[in-house]
């Protein structure tokens, strides 16, 4: 075995979890180091849309632009009954649809911002051993039939929903296993006209049809829990399914990529396990019901990135990093308990048409529709912020306001670009002695909302304090918010 040193974080896996978790942790001048056990990245993808908290996201480290050069945008989505769609332009963000994307091409964009902040990824390199103690974590990584012992401070596994960094770091990981099973096929239909696309009912279920380019993705139930769920899925075990559902037959050639996938759902007991930390599949998995498994993936990256930093750089107050269990596993739950609901309306059963109808009339009422929207979108996601006050905005996402400073026009996007703790003086008070040192405060203006007095905004773009002149918030919660995100006010060190 070789010994090798290395960066300060080991990410393990380079999907997108890993890729914005990187990143993040570029951005904040940690030394960090990607390795992945596939040999390059694979040309197959489940997931084809980022949503509107993904997009602001992005938005907020400067980049937005690149992803939304690559696809159309659709400003509805569905949630019990296809007929009745959600109106997303109904949602408080910027960005309020969904953009039509493969995973693929959102982690081949992440990659090269990656490279450009100056890391890039190990291909070939598979985490075989973790031993981690209280000053580190020792990584075995085997490339080409060699092992290397690697010594960093902290290891995080994206590795997907078969972690190898989970189970070797002994993270349990509950939930309920799968009941139901679909398959996936891309593929080529020998005449284009015999199968529309969209959505098509036959005799003993339903088929989806998506248009790629050259060929088509075809999507439908399994009859029968596999014998072997790990069985590869043939062409000729497809088309027997297909022309079962249908009651006809379509003849298909030139497959690109068969799979299979499952209704379960699973969460690690345990984000942060010592030096080691999940994100992504690596921590939840969930049926695929609402499409939103790379943007949690996402959102879990940004809210770890930056208290990860903190904690290895040394500056992190007390329980920043364990923070990051309780405000992401929250959310996943969430999002299980979503998909779920997502996955059981969507069966083929008579029995749960009165409810489909019911929930499709619900969500054409515009108060039921903005909720459901920006559940499934993640806008409404809101941590709990630690201080008390009332405003809507506390523990959200800070919209993206247009601000001035001085004589140049910026927005809050903008000063996030950084991945920074930013303070923002809106009004008369003066406010930056009562932050951190770490925090970068600006006096500014806001014409669109002249009610602001203050905002401490997190480097992941959550509103950690506000203050208006109809509720004016005093300086000590102030310094309890950055004494809690971003450690000790300047007048009190």
């Amino acid at each position: 075995m070789n010994t090798e040193g290395s960066a300060q974080v080991m990410v393990a896996g380079a999907g997108p979890a890993g890729l914005m978790l990187a990143a993040e942790l570029a951005l904040a001048g940690v030394g960090v180091t990607v390795v992945d056990r596939l040999p390059g990245r694979s040309p197959y993808c489940r997931g084809f849309t980022l949503n509107a908290r993904s997009l602001e996201l992005l938005d907020r480290r400067g980049i937005v632009d690149r992803f939304l050069a690559e696809g159309p945008t659709v400003p509805y989505g569905m949630f019990a009954d296809p007929g009745r769609p959600l109106d997303l332009t109904a949602m408080d963000t910027d960005h309020p649809y969904v953009l039509g994307i493969a995973q693929t091409r959102v982690e081949e964009l992440l990659e090269l911002w990656l490279a450009e902040l100056g890391v890039t990824v190990s291909w070939g390199h598979e985490v075989a051993g973790v031993a981690q103690d209280g000053d580190g974590v020792g990584v075995t990584v085997r490339a080409g039939g060699v092992d290397e012992l690697r010594r960093v401070d902290y290891l995080a596994g994206c590795d997907g929903s078969r972690s190898t960094v989970r189970k070797l770091a002994g993270i349990g990981f509950p939930g309920t296993p799968a009941a139901t099973y679909g398959l996936l096929a891309d593929v080529e239909m020998a005449d284009p006209a015999d199968l529309p696309f969209g959505m098509t009912e036959g005799e003993h279920g339903t088929v989806f049809v998506i248009p790629r380019p050259g060929y088509v993705r075809i999507v439908l139930d399994e009859p029968e829990p596999p014998a072997d769920r790990d069985e590869p899925v043939r062409l000729a075990y497809f088309q027997q399914v297909l022309d079962h559902v249908l009651g006809r037959s379509v003849r298909l050639r030139e497959p690109r990529w068969l799979t299979r996938f499952s209704d379960a759902a699973r969460q690690a007991d345990r984000y942060v396990a010592g030096r080691v930390v999940l994100a992504g599949d690596a921590a939840h998995i969930h049926p695929p019901a609402g499409a939103v498994g790379v943007n949690v993936a996402l959102a879990d990256a940004v809210n770890l990135g930056w208290k990860l930093a903190a904690t290895v750089l040394g500056h992190a107050p007390d329980g920043l990093l364990d923070s990051y269990h309780r405000e992401r596993h929250e959310a996943g739950a969430r999002v299980l308990r979503t998909t779920r609901a997502l996955a059981v309306l969507g069966r083929r059963d008579p029995a749960l048409d009165p409810l489909r109808d019911l929930l499709g009339e619900l969500t054409e009422l515009a108060p039921v529709g903005k909720h459901l929207a920006e559940l499934l979108a993640g806008v409404s996601t809101r941590y709990d912020p630690g201080i008390p006050g009332g405003h809507p905005w506390l523990g959200r996402l800070t919209p993206n306001l247009k601000l001035v400073l001085g004589d140049r026009h910026t927005s809050v996007a903008e000063l996030l670009r950084a991945a920074r703790p930013v303070l923002l003086e809106l009004g008369d008070r003066p406010l930056a002695s009562h932050v951190a040192g770490g925090v970068d405060a600006y006096r500014a203006r806001c014409p669109e909302r002249p009610d602001l007095e203050g905002l401490l905004i997190r480097p992941d773009g959550h509103t950690a304090w506000v203050s208006t002149t109809a509720g004016p918030q005093p300086a000590g919660t102030l310094a309890a918010a950055s004494a809690t995100w971003f450690g000790r006010a300047r007048h009190e060190r």
